[in-house]
């Protein structure tokens, strides 16, 4: 299986949460497909110091450049831009933005809803990329039924993998585990093999 190149970034959120996604998502990624990953942290919190977020325009450059010098290192291989949260929403801005080898997006938990509640799809409905959103049923930043009505105007391809009772981090509440008798590493598990075959499809003669 042909090695790929993705590039993972966080966002604003908890430390310890953060750190958790990163890490275990990052491990998730490398053994399910085979991938080469390259993690980084935007400006604001990076030197262990974490400051309030900027708006998601303003993050765009630094993300740009963090995937052009990986690109360079890593020749010949399909790109695949993964983020959580804000994370996201940047490398969709990144693609739109700039003339790169963008194979596929996935989105870990799009804030789709802005904090005063508009529906921010403006840079969605721009992509050509075909894109894969991976939600919590719960996020409250990112109503299911917003989001379908969101893909039914978007020009590129796009899927969704909903983990059942997940919030904005996926994390799924004791109650709902015992009740569905699914656990967290379980539904995490089925949202990565959705993933693989979603990105699997979508390189398929990439170079």
């Amino acid at each position: 299986m042909l090695e790929k190149s993705y590039y993972f970034q966080h966002s604003y959120g908890p430390p310890g949460e953060v750190d958790r996604m990163l890490i275990e998502w990052k491990k998730k990624i490398e053994e399910e497909l085979n991938a080469i990953v390259v993690t980084f942290d935007y400006p604001y919190i990076s030197g262990g110091k974490r400051k309030a977020p900027p708006k998601a325009e303003k993050l765009v450059d630094h993300h740009l450049d963090v995937v052009k010098d990986a690109v360079s290192k890593h020749p010949g291989h399909p790109l695949v831009l993964v983020g959580k949260s804000m994370g996201s929403r940047v490398s969709c801005m990144v693609t739109t933005k700039e003339d790169i080898p963008v194979a596929a997006i996935v989105c870990l938990g799009y804030p789709l809803k802005g904090i005063n509640g508009a529906i921010r799809d403006e840079t969605l409905l721009q992509l050509e990329t075909p894109t894969m959103f991976v939600q919590g049923s719960k996020d409250g930043l990112c109503p299911l039924d917003k989001l379908e009505n969101t893909r039914k105007k978007m020009k590129c391809p796009s899927v969704l993998h909903v983990i059942d009772g997940g919030d904005h981090s996926f994390k799924i509440g004791k109650k709902q585990q015992q009740s569905t008798g699914v656990g967290q590493d379980e539904a995490e598990q089925g949202a990565m093999k959705a993933m693989a075959e979603f990105v699997s499809k979508s390189t398929q003669g990439t170079t």
